[in-house]
């Protein structure tokens, strides 16, 4: 049976270039017999029938001359809806998590708006989704290292990295999964994705520090509050599958 290169063959499906199709692998949206690929340059059957995600586009929460608060797709690299917005970064989210995304429109604001997040002023909110049951309030105190090797980051709880404080609170409970509020007191890259797994509470499609496979990862970005500002992104409709019913007027 002829195989070839996965990203060629999806290339030709698509009428697009390889390089654009090797971003779609990379970038978790493309699936092959049922399940998603992973490896662009692996070897596949010629005659695969690939099936590509389509990534909603970003939407804007709010807007004026000194601020931009987006809602973002999961599956969308925050430096490209920077671009897509010609605005500065304010935060990032990873890739595969959703929600509140802000960007500066004014050179001082985006001085002050650096330095809440430095003096820990900034107010986060996220929901996850997380496999196990959680019944009660729980506080990871434990501090992260951050590893970071050609433009890759990887962290790991350890007594060599710096303070980190994440605060879970239970929400919701369908069968042996949970969706949890987190709230956290610093920032640390992949804080909750790292202190969720290291308490036996791996969210739902982190491929990386849960070692699961989803449609998406069960992250979002909730509300954040800022400088007397205070945006908040709903819970999309990804987080009712698995028999949750996430109220449609959910206030934090």
């Amino acid at each position: 049976m002829k195989k070839e290169k996965a990203y060629k063959l999806l290339a030709i499906q698509e009428k697009i270039s390889n390089n654009a199709a090797k971003e779609l692998i990379d970038s978790g949206l493309v699936y092959a017999h049922g399940k998603k690929l992973s490896i662009a340059r692996g070897e596949i059957d010629a005659n695969t029938i690939f099936k590509v995600l389509k990534i909603p586009k970003p939407k804007i929460i709010f807007e004026d001359d000194k601020i931009l608060a987006i809602n973002k797709p999961p599956f969308l690299v925050s430096d490209k809806v920077a671009e897509i917005y010609k605005a500065t970064l304010l935060n990032r989210l990873d890739r595969e998590t959703s929600g509140v995304l802000l960007m500066s429109k004014d050179e001082e604001f985006r001085t002050k708006a650096i330095q809440e997040f430095i003096n820990l002023k900034v107010k986060k909110i996220y929901f996850a989704m997380v496999k196990g049951v959680v019944s009660e309030e729980l506080v990871i105190d434990s501090p992260i290292l951050t590893i970071k090797s050609k433009g890759l980051a990887f962290s790991k709880i350890s007594p060599n990295g710096k303070s980190a404080i994440t605060r879970v609170y239970p929400f919701m409970v369908s069968g042996k999964k949970s969706i949890v509020r987190v709230e956290i007191d610093t920032g640390r890259t992949h804080q909750i994705r790292v202190h969720l797994a290291s308490q036996n509470l791996p969210i739902i499609g982190d491929e990386k520090y849960a070692k699961n496979s989803a449609k998406r990862m069960y992250l979002h970005s909730y509300k954040t509050e800022i400088l007397g500002y205070k945006f908040i992104a709903p819970l999309d409709d990804s987080f009712s599958e698995f028999g949750f019913e996430i109220p449609k007027n959910l206030v934090f």
